[in-house]
């Protein structure tokens, strides 16, 4: 297997988490590959960068998946690299509701967010009990490495190997929503409840309770407790990336920033790529080409010669959303104390604009001693930022985004630096069609056996991130990476 590995030539577009580890489990395995990215630095939406002192986090600021057994622990063991330092975040979110001083805690700890749960939604626990049965069988399923959706007799092998009889157990519920259980369990009109979920279930599926698939939700919900967790690494989300182009490049496999992959051949099974720095232009070979971009762009790479049904299927998607992004650099007085390192903060139950926010902690390594930064983040219409108007526009939201974030920090005169992302800054950035963020949207239609696999329609042209199963996030986007790696490897 080696030697013919050594033999075949890997193609990866994109930098993201999920081509990085997709091209360092595959030069560990022997194949030669090769990453081509447009940015200047590899990461994608989970990248940093840095202004007079402070680091921010691109986008994605927190990780799972880290816990011994979790996907990152097992990529980064497997690779023969060291775990990046981090701390668990606990709670793992503060969730303030409308005209409510003290927040909703969601502890690490499973019988304290219990207790939480319970004061917090009375009469509503037999609906998280219904989502802790729902989610351990599917956790377990998960942790087998299902291929979903299969595509090809291998592709099935792999999924039943990984059955059991608790999973079938989950199957009825694979076309329910979060609002199907709700409403199953009389809870469908507890405002504060419905609420609570849409945030949480936003930020994890892109839509919320009554579209999110029932069964990411059970999972989605229950990784922020012990064992599992959301963690908060030291440094910057950069760690991730720094360590997985360590280990592609022990293996001999090459990583090409400011590299822009402009067209995908499948016939010849060639990429055109530009170089940015020398102005060059050309057609480069492989036996796999990896695509870690939105099922979009590569529809779009992929031009005329992109299966008809194939792309008639991408055409028909419900809109993803973008995300405005406010940075602050700010005098460390501006922080409450025991200010936990991720807040929700929703001001109107009729505007449902909400901001998640996401707070540097001392010797984290992302501000200068006495400084902290305050990454606060929206969901916003894409399409909206298409105006000519655009700085204007841009000028309200972090108008408004500072507004809302002044009812909880003191930022009177302890702002340091300023800066604002919107969905045309992550198109130019991070290559995101249109801006988008965070993948399709975990509905019914785009989840799990109903959702784009890794295997594309064209043969040894693959599909990799947050478009795939399991969905978004890192340790999503890991996944996702492992399922390419078994299959190119297969």
């Amino acid at each position: 297997m080696l030697l013919k590995s050594r033999s075949q030539r890997v193609i990866i577009i994109g930098a993201g988490i999920g081509g990085l580890t997709t091209g360092a489990l595959l030069a560990k395995r022997g194949f030669q590959v090769e990453i081509y990215d447009q940015a200047i630095i590899p990461g994608g939406c989970a990248s940093t960068f840095k202004r007079q002192g402070f680091t921010f986090d691109v986008g994605a600021t927190q990780v799972a998946g880290l816990e011994v057994g979790g996907i990152h622990h097992r990529i980064f063991t497997e690779l023969g690299i060291d775990i990046p330092e981090a701390t668990p975040c606990d709670p793992a979110c503060a969730v303030y509701l409308p005209d409510e001083p003290e927040p909703i805690n969601i502890w690490r700890d499973p019988t304290q967010w219990q207790a939480e749960r319970q004061r917090q939604f009375p009469h509503s626990e037999p609906f998280w009990q219904f989502l802790q049965n729902l989610f351990q069988p599917s956790w377990r399923f998960q942790l087998r490495d299902p291929i979903l959706p299969p595509r090809n007799l291998w592709d099935l092998a792999q999924l039943l190997k990984a059955m059991r009889w608790d999973t079938l157990a989950t199957v009825p519920f694979t076309l329910s929503t979060v609002g199907d259980a709700l409403r199953g369990f009389g809870l469908d009109r507890d405002r504060r409840l419905r609420t609570f979920l849409d945030l949480q279930l936003k930020l994890y599926s892109q839509v919320n309770a009554e579209e999110t698939a029932l069964l990411y939700a059970a999972t989605s919900l229950a990784v922020s407790q012990s064992p599992l967790g959301l963690w908060h690494l030291k440094g910057s989300m950069q760690v991730l990336s720094d360590r997985l182009v360590e280990a592609l490049e022990k293996y001999g496999g090459k990583l090409y920033m400011r590299h822009t992959v402009q067209a995908i051949d499948p016939k010849s099974m060639q990429v055109k790529v530009y170089n940015q720095l020398s102005q060059a232009l050309n057609w480069e070979s492989a036996d796999h080409i990896v695509a870690n971009v939105t099922v979009q762009s590569l529809v779009k790479l992929l031009g005329d010669q992109a299966p008809q049904g194939y792309k008639r299927r991408v055409e028909k998607l419900k809109p993803a959303s973008g995300a405005f992004v406010l940075y602050l650099g700010v005098d460390h007085q501006a922080i409450p104390d025991r200010c936990p390192p991720h807040l929700q903060f929703l001001d109107s139950y009729t505007d449902q604009r909400s901001l998640f926010v996401s707070v540097s902690q001392a010797g984290d390594g992302r501000a200068p001693t006495g400084k902290a930064t305050i990454i606060a983040s929206e969901f916003t219409d894409i399409l909206e930022w298409q105006t000519e108007d655009y700085q204007t526009l841009k000028s309200k939201y972090s108008q408004r985004a500072i507004a809302q974030l002044s009812k909880y920090f003191n930022l009177e005169n302890t702002i340091i630096y300023q800066e604002a992302a919107t969905p045309q800054t992550f198109i130019r950035y991070t290559g995101r069609d249109q801006g988008m963020v965070g993948g399709l949207g975990m509905r019914i239609s785009t989840f799990s056996p109903f959702g784009f696999a890794n295997r594309t329609p064209l043969k040894h042209i693959w599909l990799v991130g947050d478009c795939t199963h399991p969905g978004e996030g890192t340790a999503g986007v890991s996944y996702s990476a492992l399922t390419v790696v078994k299959q190119i490897s297969a």
